[in-house]
């Protein structure tokens, strides 16, 4: 089965001030987590003074709360632009979540660390962001499980979980990932390379023997 595919980047568009600033925060809240980062240290990131970010923003609760809608639109677009039927075939719809994450890593890492980030803090938007990635994996577990294509001893709070775990662990722990592998975890390659094991991996355990092998 093919794996997520990846498009040549569109050439560069020139950013407003108001979104270098806030691309600039993702990768400072990203970094160092939100309450350690400093308005004047976003400033210096985006090579703009500290009043231009107040002018734009008011202050670091109104800067967070443009940061937080920008991501929660990105992951959005990338994963529920397109909603999840009844799979024909199951396991091509399946593969395709994964292969959206994939793509999602790809062409926003700032956003995906920053995510990363809020995940293990707890924050609200890691909170936000699980609950909606969850109810997608949850929909998947139903479907296949009406299709009758899951194992008869299946968990289900842990069939919806598990596969969600498995899609956002390298979210969490990128740069750990990073010291054991040959190359980039953000490369195509890799990316392709981790999605298909994934979907190996719990296809064989959570579809039956006959479905798991088609």
């Amino acid at each position: 089965m093919d794996g997520p595919v990846f498009l040549q980047q569109p050439p560069a568009v020139q950013l407003s001030t108001q979104d270098r600033i806030r691309d600039a925060a993702i990768r400072c809240f990203a970094a160092q987590g939100i309450s350690a980062t400093t308005m004047r240290a976003i400033a210096e990131a985006a090579g703009v003074t500290h009043g231009l970010v107040q002018h734009h923003f008011g202050n670091k609760a109104g800067l967070v709360a443009a940061v937080d809608n920008y991501v929660l639109r990105v992951f959005g677009e990338a994963l529920e632009s397109n909603p999840l039927p009844v799979p024909a075939p199951a396991t091509d719809n399946f593969h395709s979540l994964g292969g959206r994450f994939s793509k999602l890593i790809h062409d926003h890492p700032e956003v995906v660390d920053y995510v990363g980030h809020a995940l293990i803090e707890g924050n609200n938007i890691g909170a936000v962001i699980f609950d909606g990635l969850l109810k997608i994996s949850a929909r998947q577990r139903d479907n296949f499980a009406e299709a009758g294509l899951t194992r008869p001893d299946l968990d289900p709070d842990w069939a919806a979980l598990n596969p969600l775990m498995l899609r956002l662990g390298p979210i969490m722990l990128r740069s750990h990932i990073a010291r054991h592998i040959d190359g980039a975890f953000s490369t195509p390659s890799e990316l392709q390379r981790w999605d298909a094991s994934v979907t190996a991996m719990i296809r064989h355990g959570q579809f039956k023997a006959e479905t798991a092998h088609d």
